[in-house]
C-alpha cells in the first residue's frame, strides 16, 4: 500500500518470555519464515525489535499477536514502532545511563534511529526514548 507503516514491531514486557523461543513464536503468529524478519532482543530493557524483511501488513501482524495466547499468557505487548515517536523503556536495570540508552536505540542494528531525547525515571526503572524522525523528513 501507498501508506507507510512501519515495518518494525516492537515486543515489551518480555522479560518472562524465553529470548531463544523469540523467533519461533513469531514465525508461528506472522506464517513467514526466518529469512522474512531479523529480531533483535534487548534484555536490558525488556524489549525485542522485529524487522520485517518481507512486506507485510505488520499492522494486522499487531492485532494477530495481542491475541495470541503465548502473548497473552506472558503479559507481553506488541506495537509497530514509528521512528517519529517515542517509546517507554521499562525495567532497566538500576544504574543504565542515558548515553547507553541513546547509543544502544541508535544502533542500526537494533532498528533504531537518531535519538533525539531519553528521559530517564530512575525510580521507576524507565525512560522515554524520542526519535528524531524519518531520514528525508525536514
Amino acid at each position: 500500500g501507498s501508506a507507510e507503516t512501519s515495518a518494525l514491531v516492537v515486543f515489551e514486557n518480555i522479560q518472562k518470555f524465553n529470548p531463544k523461543c523469540f523467533p519461533l513464536l513469531l514465525e508461528n503468529i506472522s506464517g513467514l519464515t526466518l529469512d522474512d524478519f531479523t529480531v533483535e532482543v534487548i534484555p536490558e530493557i525488556n524489549v525485542a525489535v522485529v524487522t520485517f524483511i518481507k512486506s507485510i501488513d505488520t499492522e494486522k501482524f499487531v492485532k494477530k499477536c495481542s491475541q495470541h495466547k503465548r502473548v497473552k499468557e506472558f503479559e507481553m505487548t506488541a506495537r509497530l514502532l514509528e521512528l517519529t515517536q517515542a517509546i517507554k523503556a521499562e525495567h532497566l536495570p538500576d544504574n543504565i545511563s542515558a548515553d547507553y540508552i541513546t547509543v544502544y536505540f541508535e544502533s542500526a542494528r537494533s532498528g533504531g534511529g537518531p535519538v533525539s531525547e531519553v528521559q530517564l525515571f530512575p525510580e521507576e526503572n524507565s525512560a522515554i526514548v524520542t526519535f528524531c524522525g524519518h531520514k528525508g523528513n525536514i
